[in-house]
């Protein structure tokens, strides 16, 4: 199936209002999927950044449920994420699974994106102009998926999809907004195993809570 058929498919079944039979359920999320397959392929060969970045060995896009309720949003793919073409599989990675777990979800239930798509060298901080370049196609992957959630880990995601220069310090805990889909903002996972304190696992865990709430609904 071609991408604008699929696109088609995908909108008919919204039109028509029936997302809740299982049939048709079906046949959107695999429209999902096939639009994401295409964005990807129009990613990995039209990215203003990706393209010409260097130091990389994989592109990381995404994985998860097309159709899913809830999306992880971080910054950029880390050693072990560039090796995969994964997105967090490395120690922040776990730390992630063990929060969605304790979410009472699994990591198969949800959709995992990075800003940036290739890893910055030496892991730094996404600089803002690759964001700039790269951070569109984490926007058309938000449209095609269109979560009931979004939560963003770490200041990188947070400040563009939030539109803002505030730090996660202070975005955290708060309900923000991207296109009408709720965002909530939270520390980065491996922020968290940096500081491994009490007060910041309280964070977090609040954070997770009022998502889980959103979700429900």
């Amino acid at each position: 199936m071609d991408y604008r058929t699929a696109q088609l498919h995908l909108e008919t079944s919204k039109l028509m209002e029936v997302d809740f039979l299982p049939v048709a359920e079906s046949a959107a999320t695999k429209d999902k999927q096939g639009l994401l397959d295409h964005l990807k392929e129009e990613h990995d060969h039209s990215c203003p950044h990706c393209t010409h970045a260097t130091g990389y060995t994989n592109m990381v896009f995404g994985i998860g449920d097309p159709d899913a309720a809830l999306m992880f949003v971080g910054e950029a793919p880390g050693v072990d994420e560039d090796l995969q073409g994964i997105p967090f599989v490395g120690t922040a990675g776990k730390k992630l699974n063990q929060i969605i777990e304790a979410m009472g979800m699994r990591r198969e239930d949800v959709y995992i994106a990075n800003t940036l798509k290739c890893r910055p060298p030496d892991n730094r901080t996404p600089l803002p102009e690759e964001v700039a370049d790269c951070g569109p196609f984490l926007k058309k992957q938000i449209e095609i998926i269109q979560p009931k959630v979004i939560v963003t880990l770490g200041s990188p995601a947070s400040k563009y999809l939030l539109e803002t220069q505030t730090g996660i310090t202070r975005l955290r805990g708060n309900w923000g907004s991207f296109n009408a889909i709720p965002v909530m903002p939270t520390f980065h996972p491996a922020y968290l195993l940096r500081n491994y304190t009490k007060e910041i696992r309280e964070q977090v865990w609040s954070d997770m809570q009022q998502v889980i709430t959103h979700v429900s609904f």
